[in-house]
């Protein structure tokens, strides 16, 4: 098969949606399937190359990934020619791939990790107005007919059958975990400690993007009723720069200097991928605050490593998680200080290991095309 990606995001940038498709498109070209990828064009990137077998094209969107639904569509439409099917992505990607599809008769896959309908100004810190424009677009996106739509959750399968779509348009295939990569015994977190000056202190990590969505505000607000209770507790932060979140980060920081408790915080920039699990494994926590999952990729990654979660409990991080674990309420801060005081103090719950292989999320996905493939044929 020639498969044909249409995602905003693509490596460099690192997120849940960009691991997946990694994951992905890396595998099935070691399966001996061909990848082309459409991605909007990031600063200091090439315009065209090859990762890892998988052909990546970026399109100059002047650095605006809005533009990415309509700039990248000759890109596609060219690309597509010589695809066996399209599959795009939530929520830029979404147009472009159903809008090739239907000039070159081609199927088409839409991946949801997330439907916000009428949570826009919930998960948000958008203004009402901005909030109702993007509730409207995502309705127009659910209103074109993709010939399947995968989900990567139950949380998320459910969401998307209350906008409308049934089980026949629905395929739900759990993301999949490089187990390899997380492979603990692979790690040494002493160095970081021993760099960070983190010796003897109890470290809780949070990594990722500053967005509202993400809940790091109200980790930060949980911070000095964990330090009362942990004295030696020491909030390890990666999180990223990313000038689309420059506002959020520039607030946390803010937070962060009115509560007092610089001495309490190392906000770090990010890592690279393969760097990460060192950090992880230097952790004797993982928190993650979020106010809505698809997935969740850092909690199963965590699990992966063997280090308790604390985690909001919402959307599809229930169904996640497993090992050590402690669910909080979301947006909560004296939450998150319970549950960081738990692990603390070994009072977590427990629940055998959950294992989300990249062999059933590819074998997943490479029946989800073939079934669409072989409809094609009669």
């Amino acid at each position: 098969m020639r498969i044909l990606f249409v995602l905003e995001n693509y490596l460099p940038h690192i997120g849940g949606v960009e691991i997946l498709f990694k994951n992905l498109s890396e595998s099935l070209v070691k399966k001996g399937h061909e990848v082309d990828l459409v991605t909007h064009r990031l600063k200091g990137t090439k315009k065209n190359e090859v990762i890892n077998g998988v052909n990546v094209y970026r399109v100059n969107c002047l650095h605006n990934r809005y533009l990415f639904t309509f700039l990248a569509i000759p890109k596609v439409l060219s690309l597509a020619k010589k695809s066996d099917l399209i599959h795009g992505t939530i929520f830029n990607g979404a147009f472009p791939t159903w809008f090739a599809s239907k000039v070159l008769r081609k199927k088409s896959v839409l991946s949801v990790h997330e439907v916000w309908v009428g949570k826009w100004k919930q998960l948000t810190e958008m203004s009402g107005f901005n909030a109702w424009i993007h509730d409207i677009l995502e309705r127009m996106i659910y209103v074109l007919n993709f010939d399947k739509y995968i989900t990567i959750s139950d949380s998320t399968t459910n969401q998307l059958k209350g906008v409308g779509k049934t089980d026949s348009h629905i395929e739900q295939v759990y993301c999949g975990v490089d187990y390899d990569h997380w492979n603990s015994k692979k790690y040494d977190g002493i160095k970081i400690k021993k760099d960070l000056g983190l010796n003897n202190h109890f470290v809780y990590l949070f990594t990722g993007r500053p967005g509202f969505s993400k809940g790091l505000e109200y980790l930060i607000k949980a911070v000095p009723e964990i330090s009362k209770n942990i004295p030696n507790a020491k909030f390890l932060a990666l999180v990223s720069k990313d000038k689309d979140y420059k506002k959020r980060y520039d607030y946390i920081l803010k937070l962060i200097d009115e509560l007092g408790i610089k001495d309490k915080v190392i906000m770090h920039d990010p890592v690279p991928y393969n760097e990460l699990p060192n950090y992880i494994k230097a952790a004797d926590c993982v928190v993650v605050p979020s106010l809505a999952e698809g997935f969740g990729f850092t909690t199963a990654e965590a699990c992966a490593m063997g280090k308790p979660v604390v985690a909001s409990n919402t959307t599809s991080l229930p169904e996640v998680v497993s090992g050590n674990y402690v669910l909080v309420k979301p947006k909560s801060f004296a939450g998150i200080a319970k549950g960081v005081e738990m692990v603390y103090n070994n009072k977590t719950l427990y629940r055998p290991f959950r294992k989300f292989g990249l062999n059933n999320f590819l074998d997943g996905y490479i029946q989800v095309y073939k079934n669409l493939l072989k409809l094609k044929r009669k």
